[in-house]
């Protein structure tokens, strides 16, 4: 049985928290004075108050409970408790802050700026495990069960919704949102994979021994050792792989090449590393 963690638990809540707050202001000084529809139950709020003139907290009230309902059933109790506190709290801002001065009335500057700061929003509550309901729910449910990167799954799925914006608005307003999306959907990606970037090294060398020393002695890195084997002169060896974080590359580089300056050297992102080495503690005293 899985032990219950008090601070993850709280950290969870504190991330949806904040994020919901992010989101409510964003809606009410950016997406909502310049009818920006950024997906999202949201963003059905935006069509349905332009269209109708309906209050927007309690749009979305009525939107998040048929769709809490299947949060449930497929995202589990644990996501489900806490997406019904993040699809109560977050209409909660959008009233609180719904007096808030309009930051600009540019929509350029408000597609660019709400996409960032709604990407931050979303992204912090993702990383809770919850969301503020309505089609967040869905995007989490394409990320769950078809592995589809949760900035990617809100862009399809809020890509919809801003269809609904040809109801109400020119296909300005829709355009912009669209460029609004865009930006939300990098942002969440970003949010998730951490401000911190990785980079996963492959080195293939006669001198492995050594670039091993190196590497776990010198700079202090982790290494997997390879089996490979030439594909041009048969010839077997060892390849070694090693994940740093990416301002060590340099470091790395330059110690290795001094080693064997004929070395063969892959770098490429690595999104999400856990583990050993990378956990918030490590990273942090990276940073300093």
């Amino acid at each position: 049985m899985k032990k219950f963690d008090m601070h993850l638990f709280f950290k969870d809540y504190i991330y949806v928290t904040i994020g919901s707050l992010i989101l409510a202001i964003t809606m009410n000084t950016l997406l909502l004075p310049n009818h920006l529809v950024a997906g999202g139950a949201s963003g059905i709020s935006v069509v349905l108050n332009h269209a109708f003139g309906w209050n927007a907290a309690l749009t979305l009230y009525a939107i998040n409970l048929p769709l809490l309902l299947l949060c449930f059933l497929l995202l589990g109790k644990a996501t489900g408790i806490k997406t019904i506190y993040g699809s109560l709290v977050f209409p909660f801002f959008v009233g609180v802050t719904e007096g808030l001065p309009v930051v600009t009335h540019d929509v350029l500057l408000s597609a660019i700026f709400g996409g960032v700061f709604a990407g931050i929003g979303i992204g912090l509550e993702f990383r809770g495990s919850a969301s503020t309901g309505g089609t967040a729910i869905i995007a989490q449910i394409v990320n769950k069960y078809f592995h589809v990167p949760l900035g990617a799954s809100v862009w399809v799925v809020d890509g919809l919704v801003i269809l609904s914006a040809f109801i109400a608005f020119d296909i300005d307003v829709v355009l912009f949102s669209l460029i609004c999306l865009f930006v939300i959907g990098r942002v969440i990606d970003l949010v998730q994979a951490g401000p911190v970037r990785s980079r996963n090294v492959f080195i293939i060398s006669k001198e492995y021994v050594l670039m091993k020393e190196l590497l776990t002695q010198s700079l202090d890195k982790g290494v997997t050792m390879v089996p490979i084997e030439s594909g041009f002169r048969g010839q077997e060896g060892m390849m070694l792989m090693t994940v740093i974080h990416e301002k060590d590359f340099s470091l790395v580089k330059e110690a290795v090449q001094k080693i064997d300056g004929e070395a063969f050297i892959i770098s490429m992102p690595a999104n999400e590393v856990l583990g050993r080495g990378f956990d918030l503690k490590r990273v942090m005293e990276s940073i300093e």
